[in-house]
């Protein structure tokens, strides 16, 4: 396993962070959710493959998906030698305070989210999207506090404009408040609307880059072509239809396809390679519901792209609608 600063931080996180979406509990919503006798054995074998990184959040099935990551790095490691890192802004409950980003919950949400995890702290605090119905200086300054209070190390973000994010990292130096440290960007070889803006914004700032849906929720693993393999979560995903079903977001898989029967590699080496030949990206964000997937991902770490490959790659993109931000 590689490790890499976090950014401009002194931070070490290993070169890809295992998402833990898919562990929690399984519902009609999330049919394809793994419970925790199924997810333990993922977040071990992580371990064992020198993953160190791990993200998830308060939303994602209710809570118990921050319950069973907790559980198990209580179980199989030391608290000191993984990151953990979890969100806040989703509803957690049907009151009108349940949600967002307001100073009220902010502080309600890190103390459960830090309940369900088992832990006094975690590594890095992000808001999951922004909240355009609190000021952004009321945001910060509470995540400020989450910080001085030791129940955070580092704060990050995810999805949103650039020029929010900038607006962001200038109020926090405005006022002496603790400053992002992180994106976690909507990027992949389908996706990359976000090397206009965002990318150059965090180069430039030195911020640590974790993509999420680094595989296109599976197309850029094969899982899926445009005759079909629909798997049991694109069929419950409503929001993956949205993202990728275009047929030029097909036309990159099967190139990523052709590179890596040409190679003899899995398709997912290749789409994650892609990934780490990016400079300002810090680690990929992947989901794993078979052990293969966290064998395959480790083994893209090995895999150097040339400059031909990566240019066949990059050459059938078009360009998409911003996706991903609300």
């Amino acid at each position: 396993m590689d490790y890499v600063r976090f950014g401009s931080t002194g931070l070490k996180v290993s070169k890809i962070c295992l998402g833990c979406l898919a562990y929690g509990q399984p519902s009609e919503r999330w049919p394809w959710v793994l419970d925790e006798d199924q997810s333990r054995p993922l977040i071990r074998r992580a371990l064992e493959l020198g993953i160190n990184f791990f993200d998830t959040a308060d939303v994602y099935t209710s809570g118990a998906s921050e319950e069973i990551l907790g559980r198990a790095l209580r179980d199989f490691a030391s608290r000191e030698e993984v990151v953990v890192s979890t969100k806040v802004f989703g509803a957690m409950g049907t009151g009108p305070n349940q949600k967002g980003l307001s100073r009220k919950h902010i502080m309600s949400a890190i103390d459960a989210s830090l309940q369900r995890l088992g832990t006094d702290y975690v590594d890095i605090y992000q808001i999951h999207r922004m909240d355009h119905e609190t000021p952004i200086e009321e945001t910060l300054e509470a995540l400020h506090d989450v910080v001085k209070a030791g129940k955070a190390r580092y704060i990050g973000a995810s999805s949103m404009y650039a020029w929010e994010f900038a607006k962001a990292l200038y109020t926090a130096d405005l006022h002496g408040w603790t400053r992002f440290v992180s994106m976690q960007p909507h990027y992949n070889l389908i996706y990359r609307e976000e090397e206009r803006e965002m990318l150059p914004l965090c180069q430039d700032q030195g911020i640590a880059v974790i993509p999420w849906s680094s595989l296109a929720r599976g197309l850029l693993a094969g899982k899926r072509t445009k005759g079909g393999g629909e798997t049991s979560r694109w069929k419950a995903d409503g929001y993956a239809k949205l993202l990728y079903s275009r047929d030029d977001d097909f036309a990159v898989a099967e190139r990523v396809s052709e590179i890596a029967q040409a190679r003899g590699v899995p398709n997912a080496q290749v789409a994650l390679a892609w990934l780490f030949s990016k400079p300002v990206v810090t680690s990929p964000i992947i989901g794993a519901t078979k052990l293969q997937h966290l064998e395959e991902a480790v083994g893209a770490l090995s895999v150097k792209l040339t400059a031909d490959e990566i240019s066949r790659l990059e050459e059938l993109y078009q360009i998409h609608p911003v996706l991903g931000v609300d």
